[in-house]
């Protein structure tokens, strides 16, 4: 029997603006397969995004919903996570909104461990506002803003989440479908900061200047260079050169932030 993604869609919210071959079609039905999942009650859920293509998915979704400033959906996230500890906060964004205009956010809310999940759709690009490479952006790739290669290296965004503090931090593809519902599934139940990146394709703003011939040429490009963490145990540092691990990649627990701030609290009301 067929999965039934509408009860979790908002009504007259479809057909969607994704172009034909975006992968972030593939991640919301993650996302909505995690819910089910999980049996979480959706008018106890908030959904935060910024700006871009990724960020526009909350808005389909039949849960509460925030649309918010470009690269501030980390800050307004922990605002309703600190009022209202109890509900389900999960942030979705791009690589740009989450790491360049929202980096100083994101590592912030990585530090303080709040117990949100923040899904990064990375298809490396800034596919909505232009096309501009993004920090995620491979070097010598092009973009609106790079047409003669970029020359910067990219971050690994997974690498940054655990360096700033995330306590459960994990990677999929838009090709390996079935996986993306676990892993974010997995990351919501984690108590603590989570962070789960997807590596997507942009076939429109990224795939055509990159020479790439086809959106089947870039899925398997990500089924290419995706290698589970189990098996790249067993794998030598030249057969991972230009792979991603994937899979959970880290995860420890440690203080959670809203526990922590009303403890603050408590000491204060004491005296």
């Amino acid at each position: 029997m067929a999965f039934d993604y509408e009860k979790y869609i908002r009504p007259g919210k479809l057909p969607h603006i994704w172009c034909p071959g975006c992968g972030h079609g593939i991640v919301m039905k993650g996302l909505i397969r995690a819910i089910d999942t999980l049996k979480m009650d959706t008018k106890n859920t908030a959904i935060v995004s910024g700006i871009g293509c990724a960020s526009r998915l909350p808005g389909y979704m039949d849960c509460c919903t925030l649309h918010t400033a470009h690269g501030r959906a980390a800050a307004f996230a922990t605002g309703v996570k600190m009022a209202k500890p109890e509900m389900n906060v999960i942030l979705v964004g791009g690589d740009g909104d989450g790491t360049a205009i929202g980096g100083n956010h994101f590592i912030h809310a990585c530090r303080r461990n709040i117990n949100m999940t923040y899904i990064i759709l990375n298809n490396k690009i800034y596919g909505m506002t232009g096309g501009q490479f993004s920090p995620a952006t491979p070097t010598g790739a092009k973009a609106s803003t790079t047409p003669y290669g970029n020359p910067d290296p990219p971050f690994d965004i997974a690498k940054l989440a655990i360096g700033a503090g995330a306590t459960f931090v994990a990677r999929g593809t838009a090709y390996h479908a079935t996986q993306i519902d676990k892993l974010i599934a997995e990351a919501i139940q984690h108590k603590g900061f989570s962070v789960v990146e997807i590596l997507d394709d942009c076939p429109t703003t990224y795939g055509r200047r990159n020479k790439f011939k086809s959106v089947i040429e870039m899925m398997n490009h990500l089924k290419e260079i995706a290698v589970p963490v189990k098996a790249a145990e067993k794998m030598t540092a030249e057969q991972l050169q230009g792979k991603v691990l994937t899979g959970v990649l880290f995860k420890e627990e440690r203080p959670e932030y809203t526990e922590e701030y009303a403890k603050v609290i408590e000491r204060a009301q004491a005296k």
